[in-house]
Order: C-alpha cells, then sequence, then structure tokens
C-alpha cells in the first residue's frame, strides 16, 4: 500500500510549502459537519467573516479501492496547507453497512453522499482557503458531474481530478493487506466492473500511475498540481 512517513524531493526541493508555494500554516482536516481545525493565513475579513482569494481550487483525488487515494491527498494537503476532505468519512451508516457486508453501493446510494462532498468542499473554501483536497471513488462519469457543478456559479473556482491509475491485480493485493478497513477485497471487483475511467475528453483529469512506489507516485501529482496552477496563474494574469 502507498505510505508516506518523510518529506520527499521534488525537482531537488524538499516537497512542502518552499516546493513552489509560500509557507502557511497545517493543514486542516473537513469533518462531514464542514467544520475544520485551524485557520488558514488565506482567510480574509469580509462582511460574513472571511472572504475568498482571487481563484480557488479543488483537487479530487479518485480511483478504486486500494489505489492510494488517501494516501496522495493527504500528501497534497500537507504540502499545500489546505483543508482535507476524506470522503470515506461523509458516508452514511447504510452504505458503510452495505460495503461492509460485500454489497455494491447503487446509484441511489451514492446521490446524496456526492452531494455531500460537493457542499463540504465549497464550505471549507468559503472559509478563506484557496484551495481544498477531497478523496472519492468517483468511478462513473456521472458521480464526477456530481462535483462539476461545484464551479458553475463560481468563475474563480477551478475543479481538478487526479486519477489513481493501477490494475485490478494490484490494487487487489493492496486491499487484501489492510486490516480493520470495511471495504473487502471482495469489493475490487465490483468496483472494477462500475469503473467507467476518464476518457480524453475530461480534460479536468490529470492521471497517475501509482503502480510505481509511493514516493514517485506522491512526487508526481504534487509536480502536476503546482504546474496546473501555475498555469492557471500565468492565463489569468496576462
Amino acid at each position: 500500500m502507498l505510505s508516506y512517513n518523510t518529506p520527499i524531493s521534488v525537482n531537488g526541493q524538499n516537497a512542502g510549502p518552499t516546493a513552489g508555494m509560500s509557507a502557511r500554516p497545517p493543514f486542516k482536516t473537513v469533518g462531514n459537519n464542514g467544520s475544520a481545525n485551524g485557520v488558514s493565513s488565506n482567510d480574509a475579513v469580509s462582511g460574513t467573516g472571511r472572504h475568498a482569494p482571487e481563484e480557488q481550487h479543488i483537487w479530487l483525488v479518485t480511483g478504486p479501492a486500494g489505489c492510494g487515494k488517501s494516501t496522495v491527498a493527504r500528501y497534497l494537503a500537507e504540502s499545500l496547507h489546505w483543508p482535507y476532505i476524506e470522503g470515506d468519512e461523509f458516508h452514511p451508516p447504510a452504505n458503510i453497512e452495505k460495503m461492509s457486508a460485500g454489497i455494491p453501493l447503487t446509484d441511489a446510494d451514492r446521490w446524496d453522499w456526492l452531494t455531500a462532498l460537493r457542499e463540504a468542499s465549497i464550505r471549507a473554501l468559503d472559509q478563506g482557503n484557496s484551495g481544498v483536497v477531497l478523496t472519492c471513488s468517483a468511478l462513473k462519469r456521472k458521480y464526477r458531474d456530481v462535483i462539476r457543478v461545484a464551479p458553475y456559479f463560481t468563475p474563480n473556482l477551478h475543479l481538478h481530478f487526479i486519477y489513481l491509475d493501477a490494475s485490478e491485480e494490484i490494487l487487489l493485493q493492496r486491499v487484501l493487506a489492510r486490516q480493520n478497513h470495511y471495504m473487502g477485497a471482495n469489493m475490487v471487483h465490483s468496483q472494477f466492473e462500475a469503473l467507467e475511467p476518464p476518457t480524453p475528453a475530461e480534460t479536468d483529469v490529470i492521471r497517475i500511475d501509482v503502480s510505481r512506489p509511493a514516493d514517485m507516485v506522491m512526487a508526481d501529482a504534487l509536480n502536476q498540481v503546482l504546474h496546473t496552477i501555475d498555469g492557471i496563474q500565468k492565463d489569468q494574469s496576462q
């Protein structure tokens, strides 16, 4: 399984706040009630207490069970000092009960969950953060489209997906190595049956090969995030 314990080098730099980003306070974990610990230095006073930076970003780390969503997302959130939202924590008890029993979720099971994740991301940005990192399997395009609604009424909000790509065999091995997790190994196959990998038409998706060592995966993800943000900032300044 992917794991991360120590900083890694990105283009010769420590992959923390100094890797192309200014230093900020530690990242916050957003709970399913929308609360977050700590206050970001991005916060600025407004009529509602804070106002948002000029450009904001939602980075959704996606892929089937075992691909390392939580590991990569936590690493990005820590490196960028953004709030982190663990999608699994927003599943209602009925969903967790089904998955624990090896019963695949239906579309109907997912709609409220996806909407809750989208709204939690927006609430985190409304606190004045310039970005938020979110995990969600988002196996089908229509699930990803639920999250894509977020920027419709916010011109300065940019939504990006990081799709963690690996074979079913590799992910099955990783899930088998897990302990005390409700997502059993039998769920990997059902997720691949439901999976609709992002197509080239989904231009907001970055694909990351996670069959590689964890440090390479995380360095690649962070580099691509920083490159994307830098490109948007340059476009906005022209």
